[in-house]
């Protein structure tokens, strides 16, 4: 249900000096144009300390690049706490930011991730003609799904 009292953070993950990389970024930059009542994060990368920033939220929307190949375009869904994490803890998943936000500040955002489909990862400035249509089609369902039923 739509709840415009919710204190709410995109936080958009990526780098745009990577190809499709930056299709979180490119959100970003998008939303920015847009009248919104929300925060707006850019990150390279997640880290422990953005679970204290979470924890100020009563929602958090994850924007990110995705190798999944079962993703044709892009995907929006819940994000649970999850003690998963890498063999590094230099990039961690949104679900392990959650899980420290749960567990250590003990405050429960709403979560949710939305996955773009990317192609190409090399070290060059630019999307994708690939990236750029999912970029697109995500931006149409942020400013018609997400903005009317979350935010």
């Amino acid at each position: 249900m739509k709840n415009t009292d919710k204190k709410t953070i995109i936080i958009g993950i990526g780098n745009n000096g990577r190809q499709d990389d930056g299709l979180g970024w490119a959100l970003m930059d998008y939303l920015e144009t847009l009248d919104l009542n929300l925060d707006i994060e850019y990150r390279y990368q997640l880290q422990i300390e953005d679970a204290e920033l979470m924890s100020q939220y009563d929602q958090v929307i994850f924007v990110d690049a995705t190798k999944d190949e079962t993703i044709t375009s892009f995907s929006f869904d819940k994000c649970e706490g999850s003690e998963a994490y890498s063999f590094s803890t230099h990039a961690l998943m949104p679900e392990t930011v959650m899980f420290l936000c749960n567990n250590v500040y003990k405050k429960y955002p709403e979560a949710h991730i939305l996955a773009i489909k990317g192609y190409e990862w090399e070290l060059q400035i630019g999307l994708t003609p690939k990236g750029e249509v999912n970029l697109e089609k995500a931006k149409n369902y942020f400013k018609e799904t997400i903005v009317n039923t979350y935010l």
